[in-house]
C-alpha cells in the first residue's frame, strides 16, 4: 500500500518522519501493513498525533505529552461573556470602531495580492526573519491554496484594504487556524482581536466545539492566546521506530529537540537578544519599506481620501 499523505523527514542525528500537515491530517493507528511502507521511508522514527478529541494515550506505542492549544467551544455568548476578558472584548470592540470590518471572503487573486501586500511589510516579525517577505504571487497563492475545500479565509479590511486575514481549516470535531496574520501599522485598530471573535462566531454556527490554534505558547504569542480562551490541553505524540538507531534514540531519549533541555529563562533570553539582533540588522530595510508606504500615500489620492 502506499501512504495517503506526504512525509516530511527532518533531524539529523536522527531522522524522525511526520506528516507534513500533521494538524489538518490524520493517520488511523499504524498497522503492520502501514509500518511496513513507512520502512521505505529514509527515517529512524515515524512520529504522529492522533484526532484532536482521542487524548487518551494508546498504550500499543510509545508516547510523549504534545502540548497544543485549544478553545473549548459551546456558543459565541458563552466564549464572549465568561471565556475572554473585559480587555479583549474592549479590543474586538475597538476595530469597529476604527472602521475595521471583518468577513468571509473567497480566494481570489485580489485576495491574494491583499496577503502578499501583508508579507511585504516587514522583513522581520515575532524577532526573527518573517521567511514570506517579498515571496512572488504564485508562492503566495500555492502557500495558500492548500485544503481549499475545507478552508475559510477571513479578512479585516480597513476600506478596501486587506489589513488582516486568518486562515480557518475544518475538520474532524474541530477547526484549526492556520494563518493569523495583519499589518503591524494597523495594530492600534486591533484587527487580529476581531478576527479571532469572527473565527469563534463560524466555529460555534457551525457547531464545532474545538478551536485549535498551533502548539502551545509563551510569552506574546502565548499571552494572546491565553487572553482569547485558549487552554493548554496534551495531545500524546506517538513515535515508532522504522531502524535500530531509531529504537536506541527512544531508548536513551535521543529524539527531542536539545531546546527541551534549556531552562525556559535562558530561551527568553536568547529570543530577546535574537530579536535585537534582527531589529538592527533588518531596520533599515524595515525603514525603506515604510517610506515606500509614505510616497505610494502621496501619489495616489484615493489612499490619502481613505486616511483623511
Amino acid at each position: 500500500m502506499s501512504l495517503p499523505f506526504d512525509i516530511k523527514v527532518g533531524g539529523r542525528f536522527v531522522r524522525i518522519a511526520r506528516l507534513r500537515n500533521e494538524y489538518y491530517e490524520f493517520l488511523p493507528s499504524p498497522e503492520a501493513t502501514i509500518k511496513e511502507e513507512l520502512k521505505k521511508v529514509r527515517a529512524d522514527l515515524f512520529s504522529f498525533l492522533p484526532q484532536f478529541h482521542k487524548i487518551e494515550p494508546d498504550r500499543s506505542f510509545y508516547s510523549e505529552p504534545d502540548p497544543i492549544a485549544i478553545i473549548p467551544l459551546t456558543t459565541y455568548e458563552h466564549w464572549w461573556k465568561h471565556q475572554i476578558s473585559d480587555k479583549t472584548r474592549n479590543m474586538a470592540r475597538k476595530a469597529g470602531k476604527k472602521g475595521v470590518t471583518v468577513s468571509v471572503v473567497p480566494f481570489t487573486d485580489d485576495f491574494v495580492k491583499g496577503i502578499m501586500g501583508i508579507n511585504n511589510e516587514s522583513p522581520v516579525r515575532q524577532g526573527r526573519p518573517y521567511w514570506h517577505y517579498q515571496e512572488d504571487f504564485e508562492t503566495v497563492k500555492k502557500e495558500n491554496i492548500t485544503f481549499l475545500e475545507q478552508c475559510r479565509f477571513i479578512g479585516a479590511y480597513l476600506d478596501s484594504e486587506l489589513i488582516g486575514y486568518i486562515k480557518l481549516v475544518l475538520g474532524d470535531q474541530k477547526a484549526s487556524i492556520m494563518q493569523i496574520l495583519s499589518k503591524i501599522g494597523h495594530r492600534d485598530k486591533a484587527p487580529n482581536n476581531a478576527l479571532m471573535a469572527k473565527v469563534v462566531e463560524i466555529c460555534c454556527e457551525l457547531k464545532i466545539p474545538r478551536l485549535h490554534y498551533a502548539s502551545w505558547s509563551r510569552r506574546g504569542l502565548g499571552e494572546f492566546k491565553i487572553s482569547h480562551g485558549f487552554q493548554k490541553v496534551d495531545l500524546p505524540r506517538y513515535y515508532i521506530p522504522l531502524s535500530l538507531r531509531g529504537a536506541l534514540a527512544l531508548k536513551f531519549r535521543l529524539h527531542r529537540n536539545p531546546m527541551a533541555y534549556i531552562p525556559p529563562k535562558w530561551v527568553d533570553q536568547y529570543a530577546d537578544l535574537r530579536a535585537k539582533w534582527y531589529d538592527f540588522k533588518y531596520g533599515n530595510a524595515r525603514n525603506s519599506s515604510a517610506e515606500a508606504g509614505v510616497k505610494q500615500t502621496a501619489l495616489n489620492p484615493a489612499l490619502v481620501n481613505r486616511e483623511q
